[in-house]
């Protein structure tokens, strides 16, 4: 398992130079930073060439990237055009993303599991059959449509929730929030395991299993559950950069100021380093949570063995 963890650790380096690059040169060199700097006019010469020179920007492209890697060893990932420290911008989003996406991830958990086990062993029966008709609603819908009707109808007609969520963004706050976030992504737990503990059911270990006499209760949740987690773990896993991430349409509903509404703030405002530097810490996200779920599988399963 050691060694496994190790080579997995040395494969995300080149990811981690590779992505980070890629996000470099698309947002530094393909668009125009000197841009978000003047607002809706045009930088005359002379200013955009101080402003250059300023921010580093008057260098070659491999330059500034290495000078970019050098500066997110120390923690320093640079300042925003408005003057703000992006590190100081990142303390004050990713607590309230990462709590958002918390409730996010809880509501997949209990509510996706809980009705693909249920659906999984009804299958053809009607509450599979609504089920299934629900969660096809509810990829349909886009995000928008489903946060801006829960906003009007629980916050602005029935006063069940705050419409907007308060700067401080408490975990009782999040509920509907993180619903919405996970609406989708909740589906689609649903339906993999469903699909994933109908298939099961029928394998020779859960019949054996019933053979011995053992309670339904506990071939379901020993046998069956435990073996047919792993694709949906899958998912979850991917799933946590992805909400995190994707964050942007919930946060700007609920006037939440996370890690999506600086990125969209990052891009109205052509704030490059706002942009790269979020960019960044979520594709660590991403590299952490795949390496997590990969551990995870041996712990599901006790046949899967890392060398």
């Amino acid at each position: 398992m050691g060694r496994y963890v190790i080579r997995r650790l040395l494969q995300m380096i080149p990811v981690f130079f590779g992505t980070t690059l890629l996000i470099f040169f698309m947002v530094n060199v393909l668009g125009d930073p000197i841009a978000g700097l003047c607002g809706e006019r045009r930088c005359d010469p002379a200013t955009a060439a101080r402003l250059a020179s300023e921010f580093g920007l008057d260098k070659p492209a491999w330059q500034q990237y290495l000078t970019y890697l050098g500066n997110i060893f120390t923690g320093d990932f640079g300042t925003a055009f408005n003057g703000d420290k992006v590190i100081d911008l990142m303390g004050e989003a990713f607590p309230v993303t990462i709590r958002l996406t918390i409730v996010a991830i809880v509501f997949e958990i209990v509510i996706g599991i809980s009705l693909g086990v249920v659906t999984g062993l009804h299958r053809g029966r009607p509450i599979d059959t609504g089920v299934l008709i629900l969660t096809l609603v509810v990829i349909a819908v886009p995000t928008f449509v489903t946060g801006l009707l829960l906003q009007l109808l629980l916050g602005v007609e029935w006063g069940i929730i705050k419409p907007s969520v308060s700067s401080e963004a408490p975990l009782d706050e999040l509920i509907v929030p993180g619903l919405v976030l996970a609406s989708v992504s909740l589906a689609y737990v649903t339906r993999l395991t469903r699909t994933s503990i109908a298939e099961n059911a029928r394998a020779d270990y859960v019949r054996t299993a019933v053979a011995k006499g053992l309670p339904r209760r506990r071939v379901v949740v020993r046998h069956l559950l435990r073996n047919s987690l792993i694709p949906v773990v899958t998912f979850i896993g991917t799933d946590v950069g992805a909400l995190m991430g994707g964050a942007i349409v919930t946060e700007r509903i609920f006037n939440i100021h996370g890690v999506g509404y600086q990125l969209y703030q990052g891009i109205l405002r052509q704030s490059s380093q706002t942009v790269v530097g979020f960019v960044t810490v979520l594709v660590l996200v991403f590299l952490a949570a795949n390496l997590i779920v990969d551990l995870l599988y041996a712990v599901l399963d006790p046949r899967i063995r890392y060398a």
